[in-house]
């Protein structure tokens, strides 16, 4: 018994015991509101959306990534002349083709989601923020269209104009994303109409969409999405160097996935702090559930790791930095961060899941800044670092990784939000559907979907397997 004295055994069972106490939060995990039984049709719900999104927005950001990939390839050959460039970009089109198709799909199914488990969401927020989403699909079209000039356009159109014709893919997935994020904006931060007996009155849809959040959250997205694209490209790349397939086609498609994430890792730093401010200024419940603080506070600190005792009401075992928060937040070191307990409980997000979250995906970030500095490093050491195992294995691991990131990223946009679909207006378990059977469609999709991925990650192998030039396969 005296070995219960130790520290870190106390500290052990101390978190071990905040995970217990969070695990029979349910309730604020399905509907964002402690002490309320949680309605299986609302969790069913929820976890149908979540798997839906999680699965989707992979696909959406190689989407928005892979176009300017095949663009940058492309012109590299049409400007050199060299085969292996335009080798590349019309392996990667096709590649392009399968994720395009699958991304659709996943859409497709995101929409009808949309008005079948949230009814009452769109029943009477439709016309506020039905703008976005029609102008989404005119993108899309216009996306499905070139992708399909371009190709096959291969070897019919002249060079320059088939170069041309990918651009619209690239701006279509742009426009497609920054539609679809404004949308989500809108539920952070709602605005562009006004409530009278219930109901929505005076609807300006260009209001909503253009609210305090589109301009940061869309940025931050439509930038994570190009970081995905490329380091989950090098990482592919990096793993069939590890394999032994040292080709001038494998390092120059590595080399391009990087230039893309390298270049845009720094970018997201500022971007991410930018949509911190914004969040500190229109969503300061999620700010403090983010950052696991309790209560309002001058100077508050920045955590670095932790885990948030909701029943104690304090952040165990973080790394705090004086004043950090209050700067990243408000740009002054001594301005004053509200804390969790000036919100009522009933309206505050699962601090734990949100704290958690926000720290895998800073984690995440600063591995990938880390890596992005490898461009600042001698040109002599950056050679050297070309044939080292250890560099490769770190490329690797920077294409999982950043999945990770944005997965953890939307967590914290969506959980943090919670209890509300609508910030402020209307809450989760408000506008979920009351219909039997969800749950059946939960397992059915779930099937559907690891069917749909297994699959896709077949023929991309097949894809990948099929066999190259000589010139392109000849080691340096």
């Amino acid at each position: 018994m005296a070995c219960m004295n130790c520290p870190t055994l106390a500290a052990t069972l101390d978190m071990l015991a905040i995970l217990c106490r969070a695990s029979f939060d349910l309730s604020a995990i399905v509907v964002g509101q402690a002490g309320v039984a949680s309605d299986s049709g609302v969790l069913a719900a929820r976890l149908l959306m979540a798997l839906t999104l999680a699965f989707h927005i992979v696909f959406a950001s190689l989407g928005v990534g892979l176009p300017v990939l095949l663009l940058l390839a492309e012109w590299r050959y049409l400007r050199s002349r060299d085969e292996l460039w335009k080798t590349l970009a019309r392996r990667w089109s096709k590649a392009f083709a399968v994720l395009f198709a699958v991304g659709a799909v996943s859409g497709t199914v995101l929409s009808f989601e949309l008005g079948m488990l949230w009814p009452e969401f769109v029943r009477r927020y439709g016309s506020v923020i039905g703008l976005p989403f029609t102008l989404e699909a005119f993108a899309f079209f216009l996306e499905a269209i070139f992708a399909g000039i371009y190709f096959y356009g291969w070897d019919r159109l002249r060079p320059w104009a088939h170069w041309w014709s990918g651009v619209p893919i690239a701006l279509g997935g742009v426009a497609s994303a920054w539609f679809v994020v404004a949308a989500n904006a809108w539920m952070n931060v709602p605005q562009g109409f006004r409530v009278e007996n219930g109901v929505v009155a005076d609807a300006d849809p260009i209001a909503a969409m253009l609210n305090p959040a589109t301009g940061a959250q869309t940025v931050h997205m439509i930038v994570a999405a190009y970081l995905v694209t490329g380091f989950l490209v090098a990482s592919y790349y990096a793993l069939s160097r590890l394999r032994g397939k040292a080709t001038a086609y494998g390092r120059r498609a590595m080399g391009l996935g990087l230039v893309l994430g390298c270049v845009l890792a720094p970018v997201q730093v500022g971007v991410g702090h930018w949509m911190a401010q914004v969040v500190a200024r229109t969503q300061p419940v999620k700010l403090a559930a983010m950052e696991g603080q309790f209560q309002t506070q001058a100077g508050a600190p920045l955590r670095l790791g932790g885990v948030p005792d909701a029943e104690a009401r304090v952040t165990r075992y973080a790394v705090e930095i004086p004043g950090g928060l209050s700067w990243l937040a408000y740009a002054d070191t001594d301005a004053v961060v509200r804390g969790l307990d000036e919100f009522p409980r009933q309206d505050t997000p699962p601090v734990l899941i949100v704290h958690v979250s926000f720290q895998v995906m800073v984690l995440v970030g600063m591995f990938l800044v880390a890596l992005a500095g490898w461009g600042l490093v001698p040109r002599a050491w950056r050679r050297a670092a070309r044939t080292s195992r250890a560099w490769l294995w770190v490329v690797a691991a920077a294409g999982p990784l950043s999945v990770l990131g944005l997965e953890a990223g939307w967590i914290v946009t969506e959980v943090g939000r919670q209890p509300w679909i609508v910030q402020g207006h209307m809450r989760t378990a408000a506008a979920a559907t009351g219909a039997p059977g969800v749950g059946w469609v939960l397992a059915a999709a779930a099937a559907i979907y690891a069917i749909l991925a297994v699959g896709t990650i077949v023929v991309l192998r097949r894809l990948a397997a099929a066999p190259l030039a000589k010139d392109a396969s000849d080691v340096p």
